[in-house]
């Protein structure tokens, strides 16, 4: 897979080093072959970092014909208009069914070129009514921590790109190689909640010595069984409203949302890693039946689980 990251004068070396990172231990734990990551400026010359760092061996645009991924890692915060080359370098990618990913910032450009338009995207929660403001085509969610069209991806701010990166190796690789790589750098390998929860302050620890934490630990270990927020909210011995309210806040989910993800992530991992039909994993992940479960994975990860396993399976 190559992938064609966009740099450019004044950029942070964060926003770069992430896909960098995490796109480079692939190759480098061996979770793929051929896998490779490579940086390029509109005029193929040199740039200089934030941090005053020269960013020198760089490629021209010439290398994104071939690649199978576009990067943008962030933008300028004045939100400058992208150049005219820079778009239709945007526009002619999509066209030959190149994916494209705005990081943060980096939504700014691939919405400008209108590939985003009639979608929803997702940026860095203090730029989106800005930019929803200037390109009334897109609807700006300033909630989650990325959103992926399947040919389209964009993040929230900063640390949400590391986020969107691992989807991305989940998404061709599957998750094991994605919590594999999560293992090396030392990151959720899928992290839940969305970024409103730091919009106005930073996301809280699972309280794992309280009630609430408790309850938390015990939702994880009976996935097939009933988790109806009123059995969770008495399992902590809480009233439903006050139990909601405070699993938000600690959480950034509703705990219907939350079940949810839990049980199709280890469905997920079932598929992957077992021979158990589809039926079997389904009862086990408390789905009730294999109609419903079919149902939620198609509409979370726009495949049926039958498919996803033959893509992914380590077995």
């Amino acid at each position: 897979m190559k992938i064609a990251i966009h740099a450019f004068d004044g950029m942070t070396l964060f926003h770069l080093a992430t896909p960098l990172l995490v796109f480079g231990e692939v190759s480098r734990l061996g979770l793929a072959q051929n896998w490779e990551a490579r940086v390029f400026t509109e005029t193929g010359l040199p740039v200089r970092s934030a941090e005053g760092y020269l960013i020198g061996e760089v490629f021209g645009p010439d290398i994104v014909e071939d690649a199978d991924l576009v990067v943008f890692p962030t933008w300028f915060s004045s939100l400058a208009d992208p150049s005219g080359e820079l778009l239709l370098l945007i526009r002619q990618s999509h066209a030959r069914g190149t994916a494209i990913a705005g990081l943060c910032l980096g939504a700014y450009p691939v919405a400008r070129s209108g590939v985003l338009d009639g979608r929803t995207a997702v940026t860095h929660w203090a730029a989106a009514r800005a930019m929803a403001l200037k390109y009334p085509a897109v609807e700006f969610d300033d909630s989650a921590l990325y959103i992926d069209h399947g040919d389209v991806l964009t993040s929230a701010g900063t640390a949400s790109a590391l986020d969107a990166c691992l989807h991305i190796v989940r998404t061709h690789l599957g998750s094991a190689a994605a919590a594999s790589l999560a293992r090396q750098i030392v990151v959720a390998p899928h992290r839940e909640g969305d970024q409103a929860q730091y919009i106005s302050r930073p996301l809280q620890d699972p309280e794992l010595d309280g009630p609430l934490g408790k309850t938390i630990q015990w939702a994880l270990a009976n996935l097939d069984q009933d988790l109806e927020v009123e059995a969770m909210a008495a399992h902590a011995t809480m009233s439903k409203r006050n139990f909601t309210r405070r699993f938000k806040e600690v959480t950034g989910l509703s705990p219907a949302r939350w079940v949810l993800g839990r049980r199709l992530e280890d469905a997920r991992q079932l598929l992957e890693t077992t021979s158990w039909s589809v039926t079997r994993i389904a009862e086990s992940c408390g789905f009730g039946s294999a109609v419903t479960f079919r149902q939620n994975f198609i509409a979370a990860y726009s495949t049926t689980p039958t498919s996803y396993r033959n893509r992914f399976t380590s077995r």
